[in-house]
C-alpha cells in the first residue's frame, strides 16, 4: 500500500537531511580533535622546551585552515553555484577527507624533522579550502530543500550535525583517557579519533553520492560563470560585510565553548582531561537542543529579535561568566557557564544562519555566504584558541576570553541593527520572505 504523500515527501526531506550534513559531521569531528588534542600534537610536530611557544605554534597552524576558507569560498562556492548543490558537496568531501587522511598518518617530527609540521600545515590548508564552502553549501541546500516557513528548522540542522560530531568525538576521548596512559596518549592514541575520521570517508562518500538536486536550483534558468559570480560578489560586499559580522558571533562563541575549552579547563583552569570532556558533551547536547528550538521560534517570530536579544546577552554577560568560573575553578562551575554560553550560542546561531541564507542574493548564494562565513571564521572564530591563549598571557587575566566573545556579541548586535534597519526600508513585494523581519 503506498504511503501518504505528505509523509513520503518528509521522509524523503529527513533522508536528505541527514546525506548532506554528513560532510559537517566529518568536518567538525576533525576541528574538534585537534582543538582537544592540541597539546599532544603540539609535542609530536611543534617540540620546544616552553609549553606555551609550542601550543601557540599548534594553534597557528589550526588557525592557518581558516585562512584558506575565504579562499575556498569564492572559488568552491562559484564551482557550486554554477554546477549545483550536490556536485559541489561531493567534492569538498573529497578534499576534506585528503586533509584528514594526512593528519592521521603523516610521521611525527622526530621521525621526518620538519617535513611532518609541514604535512600537518598542508593537512590543514585543504581541510580550511574545503570548508570555506561545506556550511555554506550545506546551508544553502537545506534552504532550498525546506518547506515553506520552515526554513530555520532545516538550517539548524547544518550546525545540529556538528554537534553530534562534538558528541562523538568526547565520548571517544573519554573511552581514551579511560583506556590508555599519558605516555600511550602522547605517543599514538591521539591519532585514534582521525584514523576513525578516516574509516568513515567512504561510508560519507556514499550516502552523500545518492544526495538529489534541490528544486531552486534545476528552476534558476542561469547559472552564472566563475567571473559573474565574483563580479556580482564585489557589488554586494556591503552585505558580504555584515554578514561576516552576523557570523562573527556566532564562531567565536562556537569555537569558544567547544574546541578550546578542553584547553582552557586543562591548562588554564587546571582541572581534568576528563572534566573537560564530560563539559564539552554537555554543552554538544545543549547546542544540539536549542539550534532546532530557536530556529523554529524564528520561522515563527522571525530573525532579528532573537538575533538582537542573544548578541545582546552575550555582550554584557560573557566575562562575568567566564570571571566567576576563574573564581571558582569547579567543575560544577565550569558546567554552569558553559551551558549558559551554550545557550546564548545555540539561541543566535539558530536564527542567524539561516538568516544569512535569506540576505544573500540568490544566484550567488553559495558563494555570498560561504565567503562571510569563511571571513568571519578566519578572522575571528578560527584565531579564538590562538587569541584566547594570547590574552590570557599578555594579560595574566585567565578570564580575559571573555572580553573576546563580548567583541563577538557588539558585532553580532551592530550587523544586526544595520541588515534589518536596511530591510524595513524595502518594500514588502520584494521581501524574499516574510521571516526576514
Amino acid at each position: 500500500m503506498a504511503g501518504h504523500p505528505d509523509h513520503d515527501k518528509s521522509g524523503s526531506r529527513a533522508a536528505a537531511v541527514l546525506r548532506v550534513t554528513s560532510g559537517n559531521f566529518l568536518e567538525m569531528f576533525d576541528f574538534f580533535a585537534f582543538g582537544f588534542y592540541a597539546s599532544y600534537i603540539a609535542k609530536a610536530f611543534f617540540p620546544s622546551e616552553n609549553e606555551f611557544a609550542s601550543l601557540m605554534l599548534t594553534f597557528m597552524t589550526f588557525g592557518a585552515g581558516f585562512l584558506m576558507r575565504p579562499l575556498g569560498a569564492v572559488l568552491l562556492g562559484a564551482y557550486v553555484d554554477r554546477v549545483g548543490r550536490r556536485k559541489g558537496l561531493i567534492v569538498t568531501l573529497a578534499i576534506m577527507a585528503a586533509g584528514t587522511i594526512l593528519i592521521a598518518l603523516v610521521p611525527d617530527y622526530a621521525t621526518l624533522g620538519l617535513l611532518a609540521p609541514a604535512l600537518v600545515l598542508v593537512g590543514r590548508l585543504l581541510q580550511g579550502f574545503s570548508a570555506g564552502v561545506e556550511l555554506g553549501g550545506v546551508s544553502v541546500y537545506l534552504a532550498e530543500l525546506a518547506p515553506p516557513g520552515r526554513q530555520g528548522f532545516y538550517v539548524a540542522w547544518q550546525s545540529g550535525s556538528q554537534q553530534v560530531a562534538i558528541m562523538a568525538a568526547a565520548a571517544i576521548g573519554y573511552a581514551l583517557n579511560r583506556l590508555l596512559s599519558p605516555a600511550e596518549m602522547g605517543a599514538w592514541g591521539w591519532r585514534i579519533p582521525f584514523l576513525i575520521g578516516c574509516l568513515l570517508v567512504p561510508f560519507l562518500f556514499y550516502i552523500r553520492r545518492s544526495l538529489q538536486e534541490t528544486p531552486a536550483f534545476q528552476a534558476r534558468k542561469v547559472h552564472p560563470p566563475v567571473g559573474e559570480v565574483v563580479r556580482t560578489l564585489g557589488r554586494n560586499w556591503r552585505i558580504v560585510g555584515l554578514g561576516m559580522l552576523m557570523v562573527a558571533m556566532t564562531t567565536i562563541a562556537f569555537y569558544a565553548i567547544t574546541v578550546y575549552t578542553p584547553t582552557f579547563g586543562k591548562s588554564v583552569l587546571k582541572l581534568s582531561d576528563t572534566d573537560s570532556l564530560i563539559v564539552t558533551f554537555c554543552v554538544a547536547v545543549s547546542n544540539l537542543f536549542w539550534l532546532p528550538v530557536m530556529g523554529t521560534l524564528s520561522d515563527r517570530i522571525g530573525r532579528r529579535p532573537i538575533l538582537l536579544l542573544f548578541s545582546g546577552l552575550t555582550l554584557v554577560t560573557a566575562y562575568p561568566a567566564l570571571a566567576w568560573l576563574v573564581a571558582h575553578p569547579t567543575f560544577e562551575t565550569m558546567l554552569a557557564v558553559l551551558l549558559w554560553l551554550s545557550f546564548l550560542y545555540g539561541s543566535y546561531n539558530g536564527a542567524m544562519v539561516v538568516a544569512l541564507t535569506e540576505i544573500v542574493p540568490p544566484a550567488v548564494r553559495t558563494a555570498g555566504f560561504s565567503l562571510a562565513y569563511s571571513l568571519a571564521t578566519a578572522l575571528f572564530g578560527g584565531m579564538t584558541p590562538l587569541i584566547s591563549t594570547s590574552l590570557i598571557e599578555a594579560t595574566a587575566n585567565k578570564a580575559a576570553p571573555g572580553l573576546w566573545m563580548a567583541l563577538g556579541g557588539a558585532c553580532g548586535l551592530l550587523a544586526t541593527i544595520v541588515i534589518y534597519r536596511g530591510l524595513a526600508r524595502v518594500p514588502a513585494a520584494e521581501r524574499v520572505s516574510p521571516a526576514h523581519m
